[in-house]
């Protein structure tokens, strides 16, 4: 392709090919009903800690989570979600168990926030931006030609650190009342601050990407194909 054409992967057939920002977030979300059935558990858990005991919490987080599964099974529904939100609720449940600290039932959540968010700078460090990769996976259809554009460079840059420091912040908050030993605390700030933060994120990302694709096309092009 000679350099007056247009790249294909950076213009409005890309734009077209492309679902729009709500269908994007509702898959990755599970849409409105993979938000609750990913919160009833948590909720589940921190009521039956208060009213009841540790026991109680940790039987009734995990039926409701099996629950979920099961009708989804049954349902012939996509499972991911659930699939996922019942092997972390299994994990958390089984730590609690053998310690015997409600508070445990958060840490694996908490892990996997600190080294997810570690991961995001760090893959900006070594120039390999992870929300650039999700968005090829995601977004692309496994497409990588942001790697020889030097704005989309940037832009991933930019979003990975964003997404890096919120995580990292939002999972010190929980570690704050984790230390403190403040169960409560910490179970309503898992609910309050797991999927808001990831949808304000994502939509974020989305916008962003989606402008900056459309400003190069609209100022000219700016790759050519690759063979």
């Amino acid at each position: 392709m000679t350099s007056g054409q247009h790249p294909p992967a950076a213009g409005s057939d890309d734009e077209e090919r492309l679902p729009s920002i709500t269908e994007q977030m509702a898959e990755q979300l599970g849409g409105w009903r993979g938000l609750v059935e990913s919160s009833v558990p948590i909720a589940v858990f921190v009521v039956c800690n208060v009213i009841w005991d540790l026991s109680v919490a940790l039987i009734a987080a995990v039926s409701v989570a099996v629950g979920i599964a099961v009708v989804r099974l049954l349902q012939r529904r996509p499972i991911r979600h659930a699939v996922n939100g019942l092997f972390g609720i299994g994990i958390g449940a089984l730590l609690a168990w053998r310690t015997g600290e409600e508070r445990d039932f958060y840490l694996p959540g908490i892990l996997y926030g600190i080294g997810y968010g570690l991961a995001l700078l760090g893959s900006v460090v070594i120039r390999q931006p992870l929300v650039g990769w999700i968005w090829s996976v995601l977004a692309a259809g496994g497409r990588s030609e942001w790697r020889a554009d030097p704005v989309l460079i940037r832009t991933f840059n930019r979003l990975t650190v964003l997404w890096g420091v919120v995580w990292l912040l939002k999972v010190g908050v929980q570690a704050g009342f984790y230390l403190a030993s403040m169960e409560t605390a910490l179970g309503v700030s898992r609910l309050l601050l797991g999927y808001p933060p990831y949808a304000v994120l994502l939509a974020i990302t989305i916008w962003v990407v989606r402008r900056v694709n459309r400003e190069r096309h609209d100022s000219g092009p700016v790759l050519a194909a690759s063979n």
